[in-house]
């Protein structure tokens, strides 16, 4: 393996087991800090990967970590510890299913190998089911290209009094792209398992996103650049050929394991890992995480795409057989919608949802075919899911578009006085380079449920639950040229309980 130099100097292909003394661990072997994830009433998951003194060294053996999870900030009142084995095979990563613990509270956690400590990371459970609340806080996040921008959000991020991160998609970008960079991936595509590691170690060296990470437990789902852009079940834009395409899709699937605070349930297989899944926050909210990439149909009339990927006239993008989610996925969700008994749903998903008519003036309908716009039947059979449920207030959050979004979810959105059945809101883009701010109002007259389009920001959301309302905040920061950068509201929207649709606040 070739050496290869990161920002922080941090990255590392291989840890070799400790007995092996040309191979010995990193002066800082927790270089990519900790992270907590996955919260129910009774458990977390903590998460860390190890670094070697040299990355070009051969793989070593199983690396024994020890950690611990306490009631108090010192790390004085210990209510779990343990062993837990580090593998060569999985990057050395350290995933810790920790259950037993109390709901809706606050812990702090850590690792040591080797005599030496990892950070401190605090994380907190959900509150039990049937727990009343006054309140929950999230944040929505996606989209942090390393290259095009610093982390200044994340910084701001890990200061918020949140019950959990919400990160939905674009974790890495498996290529360089954009204008005006201010650091570099210092390697071409992602492609080998390798590639994949070292390109989420770069991006994982980050204090920021260190700090985020070590402050909250996080919630996360994927979009494309996990993989390559714009792919489609087996196959991208640029790998046409399933075979070649799933040998990629599965190092990436086993690299974003390696480096998210995921279960050991959620291991991947090969190219296959099932990562939607459902939580429960107290009486207030149900939170619905899906994945739309893995099992989605191809784009409809790839043959006739325009530039941007564009449909115009299109018949295929029509038909009912076409999915985002897969069978199984769409009837997990379904039963989900179902079965809900919050106050709340939220659901967790990677793009806009809405309909957006793309056409000028004048001209015909044109549609984004990557996004839900290409698969409107499955996005039918969503809505319709989601206004069949027993809880009669949804919020629907995403990224992927590189902008801020308030829309107004519809029954059927070729009438524009058809029902509103959702509330949905984009969180922007940490730091990923968005539309043109002029093309993105020229188009908005022809959508006359979007309530807010915002591009030229970068940021996050801020989604608050009360049983009567929910609140969205547009977290901005000044600019994302500058590590240290203050950060804002941009814009605040308040959702009435029964009251579908989103006012300004």
């Amino acid at each position: 393996m070739q050496r290869r130099t990161f920002a922080a100097g941090l990255a590392a292909l291989w840890l070799p087991s400790l007995a092996r003394a040309q191979a010995p661990l990193a002066e800082n072997p927790f270089g990519l800090g900790v992270a907590s994830g996955h919260p129910t009433a009774s458990s977390v998951v903590l998460w860390t990967r190890l670094l070697a003194a040299d990355p070009t060294a051969a793989p070593g053996g199983p690396v024994t970590v020890d950690w611990t999870i306490a009631a108090d900030e010192r790390m004085r009142q210990f209510v779990r510890s343990g062993q837990a084995v580090a593998e060569p095979a999985w990057g050395h990563s350290v995933h810790v299913d920790v259950d037993g613990l109390e709901p809706n509270r606050p812990y702090w956690y850590r690792f040591t190998v080797a005599g030496k400590a990892s950070p401190t990371g605090r994380t907190r459970t959900a509150p039990a089911p049937g727990e009343r609340l006054a309140a929950l806080d999230f944040a929505v996040a996606s989209c942090q290209q390393y290259e095009q921008g610093y982390y200044a959000a994340w910084r701001h991020m890990a200061a918020e009094e949140l019950n959990a991160v919400l990160f939905v998609g674009d974790y890495i970008y498996e290529t360089s792209w954009g204008h005006d960079l201010v650091r570099h991936h210092g390697s071409g595509r992602t492609l080998t398992l390798a590639d994949y590691r070292n390109r989420y170690a770069l991006y994982k060296s980050d204090p920021d996103l260190q700090a985020a990470h070590a402050a909250h437990p996080f919630i996360v789902t994927w979009d494309d650049h996990e993989v390559v852009n714009d792919y489609a079940n087996d196959i991208s834009p640029t790998d046409p050929d399933p075979k070649t395409f799933l040998a990629v899709r599965a190092a990436a699937y086993q690299a974003y394991w390696e480096h998210m605070p995921l279960p050991n349930a959620l291991r991947p297989a090969g190219s296959a890992m099932r990562l939607y899944d459902r939580f429960r926050f107290g009486d207030l909210v149900d939170l619905h995480v899906i994945d739309d990439r893995q099992y989605r149909a191809h784009n409809a009339c790839r043959a006739e795409l325009k530039p941007g990927r564009m449909i115009t006239d299109c018949a295929e993008r029509l038909d009912p057989a076409r999915t985002m989610l897969g069978a199984e996925q769409e009837a997990w969700f379904a039963s989900g919608m179902k079965a809900a008994s919050a106050r709340w749903n939220l659901v967790a998903q990677q793009t806009l949802m809405a309909e957006l008519d793309r056409s000028k003036e004048g001209g015909r309908h044109t549609f984004w075919a990557d996004g839900w716009d290409g698969y409107p039947m499955a996005r039918q059979k969503l809505i319709d899911a989601i206004a069949a449920s027993p809880v009669r207030d949804t919020v629907v959050v995403g990224g992927d578009v590189h902008s801020f979004w308030v829309t107004e979810l519809k029954q059927d959105f070729t009438q524009p006085k058809s029902a509103t059945v959702a509330t949905e809101f984009v969180g922007g883009s940490i730091t990923s380079q968005g539309p043109p701010e002029k093309a993105l109002q020229e188009i908005l007259p022809h959508n006359p449920h979007i309530t807010y389009a915002k591009s030229g920001i970068y940021g996050y959301g801020l989604v608050t639950f009360s049983p009567k309302s929910a609140t969205l905040q547009v977290r901005t920061v000044q600019s994302i040229k500058d590590a240290k950068s203050p950060i804002a509201t941009a814009a605040r929207f308040v959702v009435e309980a029964g009251q579908p649709g989103a006012k300004p606040a």
